[in-house]
């Protein structure tokens, strides 16, 4: 046969097609860690916007909770899975002498005589109502600091003390019925269940010795498994199922080993799930599940270190047999590939940067919740929407971002129970194959209604066109949330399946069959 240059050429360029060819393999057989939620807390914004207009708040709750869709197939909000109350210490009620900025102190519902007052935080309850009436299906309560009328300096915050716990030797029974009342009151009240308790907030942030302007105080692990146990009591005592979850870490590495702070501070998934750590051991609790939050602050950079901490967080709870809440986290000052902290950014730069933290989060560190901090924030990378007033406006403005629309790829579609599946790039036997971290990363799951979600991220400069294999489901609902305007989690069309799919430049987009809508 003779062999034109023709076909030579059409053969090479075969062959170079076939190597450029990218197809992510999802294997639905290799299941890893269930996912229970996505969610951002409330503190400070709500205690001001739940006092807003009526259309205001409803505006917000919509965007934050919502899991319908508009007339054009688009979801009107990102569905968030758990909302996050942050229970006041009562700075407010001490004004400028707190030593705390007005716009981050918050009110007690425990009155200096003793007496509960029901109508303290109402703005917040508000969200609590309007988060529960949009179905959110679970609500936690967590507390940066105890009721001043406990704390050890008098202030909810640590100025002027050492890195123990801010709260009275002889006051630790008295705390733990604190936070039971308030479960209680808030049932009785307004009929809002709080499935989770958070006692304490970054306990072994060296940021909260010195005294910071916001409520916060630090912790050592022996203060915390005594809080643990004497509230695991009180809860069983009066037959709350609402569950402790602990310790809501600063840094991965206080969690798997020492950083900054100490071994006092250090080791926290060994100290409390190893029965070999007796005086800190809270794995036998009743009303403590078998599970680990901490903050994805500080490990973002530089890249490669992100993902190997994660790893390396994922194998010491496996270890222990311990599962993972990454609960908080935001823009800091070490995140300077998108300039840090300072300065709100509705683009996509900071939402394509935090799409990888939640991708990492998910695939390498095992994470079964992933939880923002503030829903709501100014002029700083840390609210979902962005709160802001106009020059000579009488009243705030709040608008949405891509970050907002980018979590809601995962929340709005991952629901609780979904399992995490294996996903591999061009059949590769490297389980880190389908990460790219400055091109396309994927990732699947599969809803407890048996519905597939594929989401893929591409942070690169340059469309690129993939297949995804493995999942026989014969009809896809495409969402994309992108620098185009109108591309906020859009619905973007459907297809029979995921052949020769173009994935735009800086894009998020999620793959969902239609059994769900």
């Amino acid at each position: 046969m003779k062999i034109t240059a023709t076909l030579i050429c059409a053969l090479a360029c075969l062959s170079t097609s076939a190597q450029n060819k990218i197809v992510f393999t999802v294997n639905p057989n290799v299941q890893h860690q269930q996912i229970d939620c996505f969610g951002a807390s409330d503190a400070w914004s709500m205690r001001f916007i739940g006092e807003m207009p009526e259309l205001v708040q409803d505006n917000v709750a919509r965007l934050l909770f919502s899991s319908e869709v508009d007339v054009n197939g688009n979801p009107e909000g990102i569905g968030l899975s758990i909302w996050r109350f942050n229970i006041g210490a009562g700075s407010v009620e001490q004004g400028d002498s707190s030593y705390i900025n007005n716009g981050t102190r918050t009110e007690c519902f425990l009155s200096h005589d003793g007496s509960y007052d029901w109508n303290k935080q109402a703005g917040q309850r508000r969200f609590l109502k309007l988060a529960k009436g949009y179905g959110v299906p679970y609500l936690l309560g967590f507390l940066n600091s105890p009721p001043v009328r406990y704390t050890k300096n008098g202030l909810a915050t640590n100025t002027g003390r050492d890195g123990t716990y801010n709260l009275k030797e002889e006051k630790y029974a008295d705390f733990a019925r604190f936070i039971a009342d308030v479960i209680v009151g808030l049932k009785e009240q307004d009929d809002m269940t709080l499935d989770y308790i958070s006692p304490v907030n970054e306990p072994d942030g060296h940021w909260n010795w010195q005294g910071p302007k916001q409520e916060g105080t630090p912790a050592t692990k022996y203060e915390i498994a005594r809080l643990s146990r004497i509230l695991d009591k009180e809860l069983q005592s009066r037959k709350i199922g609402t569950k402790i979850i602990i310790p809501e870490s600063s840094d991965y590495r206080c969690m798997m080993s020492t950083h900054e702070t100490g071994p006092e501070r250090g080791y926290e998934i060994q100290s409390f799930f190893s029965p070999d750590s007796t005086d800190t051991y809270v794995g036998n609790l009743e009303k403590l599940p078998r599970l680990m939050a901490g903050h994805s602050y500080w490990t973002t950079t530089p890249v490669e270190y992100m993902k190997n901490c994660r790893k390396a967080l994922r194998d010491t709870l496996r270890k222990y047999n311990v599962g993972f809440w990454q609960s908080e986290v935001c823009i800091m000052g070490n995140d300077e590939e998108i300039g840090g902290g300072g300065g709100y950014d509705r683009t996509m730069k900071t939402a394509l940067y935090v799409a990888r933290i939640i991708h990492h989060d998910l695939v390498f560190a095992d994470a079964r919740s992933w939880q923002w901090w503030r829903a709501v924030g100014g002029d700083y990378k840390d609210g979902l929407l962005f709160q802001y007033r106009q020059p000579g406006a009488s009243s705030d403005t709040i608008v949405d971002s891509k970050l907002l629309w980018s979590l809601g790829n995962y929340s709005r579609f991952i629901r609780p129970g979904a399992m995490r599946l294996d996903v591999t790039r061009n059949n590769s036997i490297n389980p880190d194959s389908a990460t790219n971290p400055y091109g396309l990363m994927c990732s699947a799951f599969r809803n407890k209604d048996g519905s597939d979600v594929v989401v893929v991220i591409n942070y690169g400069d340059i469309d690129k066109t993939i297949n995804v294999e493995g999942l026989d489901i014969a009809s896809w609902n495409m969402y994309r949330t992108s620098d185009y305007q109108k591309e906020s989690l859009a619905f973007v069309g459907n297809q029979k399946d995921l052949k020769s799919i173009v994935v735009p430049k800086r894009s998020i987009t999620t793959f969902i069959n239609r059994q769900i809508q």
